[in-house]
C-alpha cells in the first residue's frame, strides 16, 4: 500500500553489512541535495540577465527553497518519527525529482522561485529524515564512520557541483541545472525502496502545533525578507525596519508557543542540553561558511570578466577539500581522538583559512589553496559536530533532532547567502568575507563551549544512555 512501509527483502536484511547499504541509500538524497545547492548559485548570472533582474532578486530562487525547508524540517521529522521514516524519504524523492523537472521548464523568475518551493517541500521530506535513518540503521561503533560517508555523499554533490554547473551554464543552459535530479532522483526511489529498513520504533505524538508551525514560517520569512530588502531588493526603505521587527515579534511568539504547546513541533528541553544547543549553533555557522564563498567567489570572479565555469573550476576546491576530510580523517587523526577535540581543531582551521581569504586578493593562486583549507576544515567538523548532538538526545525523538540538525543546515545556508549578499551591497568583498569570518569564529567557539550535558526525560530523571534502533527484524 501506498502509506505502509514495505520491507527490504530478506536477501538484504540478512546480511551483515546491511546498514552500510541503507547509509549509502541516504547518500543519494545528501548527494542530491547539495550537488542542486551548490550548482544553483552558478545559475545567478545568467538568470539575471535573461530575466533583467537584480542579485538581490534571483537570490530567491536559492532563499525560496531555504526557507521552505527551514519551516518543514521540524515538523516533517515529527511526521516521520509518528508515520515512517522510510515512508516519507521516498515520497520526498518523487516529489523532489517531479519539481525539478517543473523548475528546467519555468517562463518566468517568479514561478520558477514557486517550483524551488515545492522542490523545498521534497527536500525536506529527505532531510529530516536523512540523519534519522543514518544513526537508526548503523551500529553504535560504526555511528561516526556511517555519519562520516553521509558526509562523503554531501560532499562530493558539493564538488562536482561547481564544475558540473558551471560546464552546463557555459554550454546547454541554466535549465539543466535543474534537470539534471530527474535521472538520479528515479535511481534513488527504486534503490531505497530494497534498501532502507523499515521504522523500527515510533513515537506519534498527540497532535499537531499548527500554529507553531506558522510562527516559524512568518519568523524565518520575514528575518530574510529583511535581509533581502536592505540588500537592495526593491521594497520601501521602512520596510526593513519592520520585517525585523515581525522577525523578532513571531520568534519569540513561536518559542512562547513552544513551552505552552500541549505538543509542540520543538521540544525546548532538547535545547537546554549543552551539547544540543552548541552543536546546532555550530552547524549553522559552518554550513554559513560553507555555502557564504558559493555565491561570493562567482560574483567577485565575474566582476573580473571570467565566466561561469572557471568559477565553478576555482570552488571545487571548497567541497573536494571537505570530502577528504570527511572522508579520511578517522585513517590519519589518533584513533581515540574525541569529536570534541575533531570539532575544535576543525573550526580553528576553518577561522583561520576565512581570515586569510579576508585578507588575500581574490587570484587563482591564493584562491583555491585556501578555499581548499576551509573544506578541510569544515569537512573535519561538521560530521563531529553532528554525531555529539544525535549522541545526546533519545532515540524516540531521532526524526526531531535529525530535523533540528537540519534546520540548523538550511538557516545557515540560507543566511549563507542572504548575509553574503548584505554584506556584498554594504562593504563589497571586504564586508562579504568580514560576515565568513564572523561565522568561522562562532563555530570554533561553539567547539569549545559545548561539553556534554546529561539529558532528561519528560519526568526530570537524566536519562544516561541512548536506547538505540538496531537492524532488527522489520527489515
Amino acid at each position: 500500500m501506498l502509506t505502509t512501509e514495505r520491507p527490504r527483502p530478506e536477501a538484504v536484511r540478512s546480511r551483515p553489512g546491511a546498514w552500510a547499504l541503507a547509509v549509502g541509500t541516504v547518500c543519494f538524497g545528501a548527494f542530491m541535495g547539495q550537488l542542486d545547492a551548490s550548482i544553483v548559485t552558478l545559475t545567478y548570472g545568467s538568470l539575471r540577465t535573461e530575466f533583467h533582474t537584480s542579485l538581490a532578486a534571483v537570490q530567491w530562487v536559492s532563499l525560496a527553497y531555504l526557507l521552505t525547508l527551514v519551516a518543514l524540517l521540524i515538523p516533517v521529522g515529527r511526521l516521520s518519527d509518528a508515520h515512517g521514516r522510510k515512508l516519507l524519504y521516498l515520497y520526498g524523492f518523487v516529489l523532489f525529482t517531479a519539481a525539478s523537472a517543473a523548475c528546467g521548464f519555468a517562463p518566468t523568475l517568479g514561478l520558477l522561485v514557486v517550483f524551488r518551493a515545492v522542490q523545498a517541500v521534497g527536500a525536506a521530506m529527505l532531510q529530516a529524515n536523512s540523519v534519522a535513518l543514518v544513526t537508526t540503521s548503523a551500529p553504535r561503533a560504526r555511528m561516526r564512520t556511517a555519519l562520516g560517508i553521509q558526509a562523503a555523499g554531501q560532499a562530493l554533490g558539493l564538488a562536482l557541483g561547481p564544475t558540473i554547473g558551471g560546464a552546463m551554464v557555459a554550454t546547454i543552459g541554466w535549465r539543466w541545472v535543474f534537470w539534471i535530479n530527474v535521472p538520479i532522483g528515479i535511481v534513488a526511489v527504486v534503490a531505497g525502496h530494497y534498501l532502507l529498513p523499515r521504522t523500527r520504533h515510533r513515537n506519534a505524538g498527540s497532535g499537531f502545533d499548527w500554529a507553531g508551525l506558522a510562527l516559524l514560517t512568518v519568523a524565518t520569512t520575514a528575518l530574510l525578507l529583511g535581509i533581502s530588502a536592505a540588500s537592495g531588493l526593491s521594497l520601501p526603505a521602512w520596510s526593513v525596519v519592520a520585517l525585523f521587527a515581525v522577525a523578532v515579534a513571531a520568534g519569540w511568539g513561536f518559542v512562547r508557543r513552544q513551552g505552552r504547546a500541549r505538543d509542540p513541533l520543538l521540544s525546548l528541553r532538547l535545547l537546554r542540553v549543552r551539547s544540543v544547543s552548541s552543536g546546532l549553533v555550530g552547524a549553522l555557522c559552518a554550513y554559513l561558511a560553507l555555502f557564504g564563498p558559493l555565491v561570493l567567489v562567482p560574483q567577485v570572479l565575474r566582476a573580473h570578466g571570467d565566466g561561469a565555469l572557471a568559477a565553478g573550476v576555482m570552488l571545487t576546491a571548497l567541497p573536494a577539500g571537505f570530502a577528504v576530510a570527511a572522508t579520511l580523517a578517522d585513517r590519519v587523526l589518533p584513533r581515540g581522538l574525541s569529536d570534541r577535540a575533531r570539532c575544535t581543531a576543525g573550526g580553528v582551521v576553518v577561522a583561520a583559512a576565512l581570515v586569510g581569504l579576508l585578507l588575500t586578493p581574490a587570484v587563482p593562486g591564493v584562491l583555491v589553496p585556501l578555499l581548499g583549507v576551509l573544506g578541510l576544515g569544515l569537512g573535519l567538523f561538521m560530521p563531529s559536530n553532528n554525531a555529539l548532538v544525535m549522541a545526546s538526545i533519545p532515540t524516540e525523538f531521532a526524526g526531531t533532532g535529525g530535523g533540528l540538525v537540519n534546520m540548523a543546515r538550511g538557516l545557515g545556508t540560507a543566511l549563507g547567502v542572504a548575509l553574503v549578499t548584505l554584506g556584498m551591497h554594504l562593504g563589497g568583498n571586504a564586508g562579504a568575507w568580514g560576515v565568513l569570518v564572523a561565522a568561522g569564529v562562532l563555530a570554533l567557539l561553539s567547539g569549545l563551549g559545548g561539553a556534554g550535558g546529561v539529558r532528561r526525560s519528560g519526568t526530570g530523571r537524566p536519562i544516561r544512555g541512548t536506547v538505540r534502533e538496531t537492524d532488527g527484524p522489520l527489515g
